[in-house]
């Protein structure tokens, strides 16, 4: 089996030399190998239901108000629908290019927008364990639970059982465009597990940015603010009035909502230069605007029981909820804030808060900021300055209007507004951009790893992709792990010799790359049908992929060419080139119809489905597939 994989692999290596990239785009994706090696090296059905919950829960930030209940159906094409599905899903499957091949982009993403929330399963695991964390390491709890503790740190203190979650939910659960909006904003609004202990606590920050994926900035701005996880992970909760930290003020202002330089609404340098936005006295003055936020209610301390608590204003540790404020802990001076906002003398912790959300969302430079993001992460890594002032426009206004009406709530902020100006826009959908060469987007590993497992009618308990250690953690994109504040790669990441931005560059290298493949590797060939060995974790059921749909396409040796343009289409939106299309028939060929030593095999295989995993295989292993255009 192997000697063949490396025989394909050897002859589609010689077609995709070939491809027909212009010289910038062949940059992007044959930098997977060449341009990123300076760059940093930095991760329903058919999974095991026991440890998750079904997507039930209604949108917690409002529906489209029957919109895409009474929006038309707007039939589009194959290529399209795929192009969306690559952008605003973790990959196409059969089902939803058909659905989005008949309802249009505009009806897909709106009914997607009030598609049940999937919810992580991973609960608090009590007062016992919060207590114990406070002593002995956790020894008394992990005591209480008999038995084999060995996975106690795991299950209770790692951020595993909530990387399970996320690749099972990305690869079955419909609500494919929240889940992929929370993905960007846990990439833009970043909490660690590096820095931040309890399990429950990284699913409860995830499931806050899932819930409100699609709400107004402003909701979205005070839910991050007061969470106990970013409290903990920025040091903003337990913030006394005179001494106050400035890590969550400053990184508000740099990451968060305005940048550190002046913007037009176009994305661009106000004078061609970097104009500060803010000074560390303004820093200061968002520091002290925040004072006197403490834990949610209920967490243990067993070292300071009633009589002593009465003493403190601090609550124990607990990350269910979000922050309580304390009057008499806050600040009371007045603070001059951004966008002409001042927070008068003697407000109280949450009037302080609303003001410090309006002077960000107030301010201009806030809707290109955060559009230009999310352009990176849903389209293309270098948008042009026209289509940044749209979005940002969308943001601004609340609105985005096209031939068929209006989307938003006229709300400035209004995130459904600002996502349908995104994937909307004609540089998001017009094919012809597909050619320019300075348009895309490197594949990150996440999206890379779900859409193999989708086209493929795949399922996972994460077991064996999800940890640092498995296959998301070696591409350098573990979930919820980021080395830092600010992410596992920067918005502005250069790619080598060019002008452009690559930002999923930024964890891409040699080492990554050949991760990739031999990803795919053991996705179809070792693992495949019978699947990867279940591990010793909750739900274990293992990695796994089917066949059938593709294999019955497959009646003849000269249906291969028809398979691997079916496979195209779906998985990249666009027909290979002609010499990568011939390189990767003549590899499908290696698998013969008289080849009887196939039935022999545990479990038994057929020649059809060998061609099948090749035509996977190296179509995702292919140079051109790295790139989203």
């Amino acid at each position: 089996m192997r000697s063949r994989v490396t025989e394909n692999t050897r002859r589609i290596g010689r077609g995709t030399s070939r491809v027909r990239f212009g010289p910038v785009l062949a940059a992007m994706a044959l930098g997977v190998l060449t341009a990123c090696s300076g760059g940093s090296s930095g991760g329903g059905a058919g999974y095991g239901s026991a440890d998750t919950k079904a997507a039930t829960a209604t949108p917690a930030d409002g529906g489209s108000g029957g919109l895409s209940a009474a929006a038309p159906d707007m039939p589009t094409s194959t290529a399209d629908a795929s192009r969306l599905l690559q952008q605003a899903t973790f990959g196409p499957t059969v089902a939803t290019l058909a659905e989005v091949e008949r309802t249009g982009a505009r009806k897909f993403l709106l009914q997607q927008m009030d598609v049940p929330v999937s919810q992580y399963s991973y609960t608090d695991p009590g007062q016992a364990w919060r207590a114990s964390v406070h002593t002995s390491g956790q020894r008394d709890f992990c005591a209480s639970l008999g038995g084999d503790r060995g996975n106690c740190w795991r299950d209770y203190s790692s951020p595993l059982p909530v990387q399970w979650e996320f690749f099972r939910h990305a690869v079955r659960e419909p609500d494919q465009f929240r889940q992929r909006m929370a993905f960007a904003w846990s990439q833009i609004f970043v909490i660690s597990a590096r820095e931040v202990d309890g399990s429950y606590a990284i699913a409860e920050y995830q499931q806050m940015l899932r819930d409100h994926a699609f709400a107004n900035f402003r909701v979205l701005l005070e839910k991050v603010i007061t969470s106990p996880v970013m409290g903990r992970y920025l040091t903003m909760v337990n913030n006394e009035a005179a001494h106050p930290n400035e890590n969550l003020g400053r990184e508000l202002l740099q990451l968060f909502t305005i940048g550190p330089c002046a913007l037009r609404e176009d994305g661009g340098l106000v004078e061609g230069r970097c104009l500060p936005t803010y000074s560390n006295e303004t820093v200061r003055e968002y520091a002290f605007a925040l004072t006197g936020w403490t834990y949610p209610a209920g967490g243990v301390d067993p070292w300071c029981n009633e009589s002593c608590r009465a003493k403190h204003w601090t609550n124990p540790v607990y990350y269910r909820g979000a922050m309580q404020p304390v009057p008499a802990q806050h600040d009371s001076q007045s603070r001059k804030l951004l966008s002409g906002v001042t927070v008068p003398a003697g407000r109280t912790p949450r009037q302080a808060l609303a003001a410090v959300i309006e002077s960000l969302v107030a301010h201009p430079n806030t809707g290109p900021f955060i559009g230009r993001q999310l352009i990176q992460h849903f389209v293309t890594s270098n948008p042009r300055p026209d289509y940044v002032a749209r979005v940002a426009g969308a943001f601004r206004s609340g609105y985005y209007h096209d031939a068929h009406g209006a989307i938003g709530s006229g709300q400035a902020g209004d995130m459904r507004a600002v996502m349908a100006a995104v994937l909307l826009d004609d540089e998001a959908r017009d094919p012809a951009r597909a050619d320019d060469p300075a348009f895309g987007r490197l594949r990150e590993p996440a999206q890379f790893i779900t859409a193999a497992l989708r086209v493929a009618d795949g399922s996972t308990d994460g077991d064996h992709i999800a940890p640092e250690w498995a296959y998301a953690g070696q591409m350098n994109q573990a979930p919820f792990l980021a080395p830092s504040v600010f992410n596992f790669y920067p918005p502005d990441f250069p790619l080598t010799g060019t002008g452009l931005v690559a930002p999923q560059f930024g964890i891409e290298s040699v080492n990554a790359t050949l991760v990739r493949v031999n990803f795919l590797n053991a996705l179809y060939f070792w693992w495949s049908e019978q699947g990867s060995r279940p591990g010793e974790i909750p739900g274990a059921t293992g990695t796994r992929v089917s066949y059938a749909r593709w294999a019955a396409l497959i009646r003849d040796e000269a249906d291969s060419g028809v398979l691997v343009d079916r496979l195209a289409m779906l998985l990249m939106g666009r027909a290979l080139h002609p010499a990568d299309r011939q390189s990767i028939v003549e590899a499908m060929a290696a698998w013969r119809p008289n080849a009887t030593w196939l039935a022999q095999q545990t479990p038994p295989s057929s020649w059809q489905r060998e061609r099948v995993k090749t035509a996977l295989y190296l179509i995702q292993a292919s140079p051109d597939y790295q790139v989203i255009r």
